[in-house]
């Protein structure tokens, strides 16, 4: 009776898990993991303590992305078109839209390059592949079983905190390095924090979760006949937790990841990160106790960098079709099957396909993914007062509008990213 009781309470928390978990393990893509092997490896333990710090900030952004969806029934780029001027909706669909697509090409050159490292297969090949699986995934599945899959490839996230038990930490110092701030004002820090930033707060983030949470709606027929939410104080509850748990699994990940490239990578002289031979080297720990290890570590790698590439890419593609949808007013939706949904589903592929073909001009896969990690951050600024100013709305968010704590976090992440960006382009002029 128990066992059955215990079980049905966790079935039942698995059900209450979806954008929010799905999205805070995307946040972990090939560009996240490319960022924080190479803040450990450039600067140590130095930059650990983003981890606590920006958890809150993500949690909050990511949460009044989630209520935006959810309240108005509509993606965040149908929220703009509705309330903005079309010069404000062009600009924020364009931001999405090239921040993705080069976010795209640079994770699937990241799978492709860290495959390579254990199969025999080229490059080239490699990228066609990973392409047309990700494309039939996301074209041809119904949203419940994308769904389910999704979160099942969340399960990549692992690889790194695993590792964490076969090395050795020096614990005080990690942890004073997690909860106390160490700053630089040089160019190098500057450009590497705000790509840390840039990865964990992204604007392919805001537009997921907006759109994911109306797909949820969808699902258990929520919006009514004339587009509007039926929504619960159960089913907002059951958002918060669903978001929390996702930024928590994302953090959790992003710290072991530091960690790891900090213990394994600088402290052996190891401060660059060129290639994916170079990161894997960060699951490497002890070669001298474990003769396979090499190998071992290259599989990991391949393994985490592959299975989070297939969770993010579509994402990055998905969320800048209903972007593009939303401005439209084409049929969107995961939900919809290909017929019933043209122009959405050509949107993910030529996004899809445009940032594959970023891979053939000769950029190094894992360089990109840092920039594109920086130029995320950068992107993230407006998009962050636009989302301020649309949950502080009353006339769209009615009484979901966000209060008091929800603000603070909302501005001082506003702030915070605004001033990485400033201080990094400021130390570029200043040579």
């Amino acid at each position: 009776m128990l066992m059955s009781m215990a079980k049905h309470k966790f079935n039942r928390f698995l059900r209450i898990l979806g954008p929010g978990l799905i999205t805070g393990a995307a946040d972990d893509d090939p560009s996240g993991i490319a960022t924080y092997t190479q803040t450990g490896a450039q600067f140590g333990y130095g930059q650990l303590w983003t981890v606590i710090f920006m958890f809150p900030f993500m949690t909050a952004v990511q949460e009044a992305c989630a209520r935006i969806g959810a309240v108005t029934g509509r993606g965040l780029a149908a929220v703009v078109k509705d309330h903005y001027s079309k010069k404000i909706l062009y600009a924020v669909v364009a931001l999405v839209i090239v921040a993705n697509t080069i976010n795209i090409g640079a994770d699937i050159g990241a799978m492709a390059a860290a495959a390579n490292l254990i199969a025999p297969i080229g490059f080239v090949s490699l990228t066609l592949i990973f392409t047309a699986i990700i494309l039939t995934l996301e074209v041809f599945t119904s949203y419940k079983v994308y769904a389910k899959i999704l979160k099942w490839l969340a399960l990549a996230l692992l690889s790194y905190p695993l590792t964490l038990f076969i090395i050795h930490l020096p614990i005080k110092q990690v942890l004073a390095a997690t909860f106390v701030p160490h700053f630089e004002f040089s160019f190098a820090f500057l450009f590497i924090i705000t790509g840390v930033i840039g990865t964990t707060i992204s604007p392919y983030m805001f537009f997921w979760q907006a759109s994911e949470e109306v797909e949820e709606e969808h699902e258990k027929n929520m919006i009514a006949r004339d587009g509007t939410a039926r929504i619960t104080q159960r089913f907002m509850r059951n958002i918060r937790i669903d978001t929390i748990i996702g930024m928590i699994v994302s953090e959790v990940a992003t710290w072991s990841i530091i960690v790891v490239g900090a213990t394994v990578l600088n402290s052996h002289g190891i401060t660059t990160v060129a290639t994916s031979a170079d990161a894997a080297k960060a699951l490497e720990p002890l070669v001298r106790t474990f003769p396979n290890a090499g190998f071992i570590a290259k599989l990991i790698f391949a393994t985490g960098i592959v299975g989070l590439g297939l969770l993010a890419v579509p994402i990055l593609s998905g969320s800048a079709s209903y972007a593009i949808a939303e401005t439209l007013d084409w049929k969107e939706g995961l939900n919809k099957k290909l017929k019933r949904a043209h122009g959405f589903y050509g949107v993910i592929t030529i996004a899809t396909l445009i940032g594959l073909l970023i891979n053939f001009i000769g950029i190094n896969p894992i360089q990109a993914l840092v920039f594109t990690a920086v130029f995320n951050g950068v992107a993230a600024v407006p998009l962050l007062l636009l989302i301020i100013l649309i949950v502080s709305n009353k006339k769209i968010m009615g009484d979901y509008t966000s209060k008091a704590l929800s603000k603070t976090l909302l501005w001082i992440t506003f702030l915070g990213m605004g001033i990485a960006a400033i201080a990094m382009f400021v130390t570029l002029a200043l040579g």
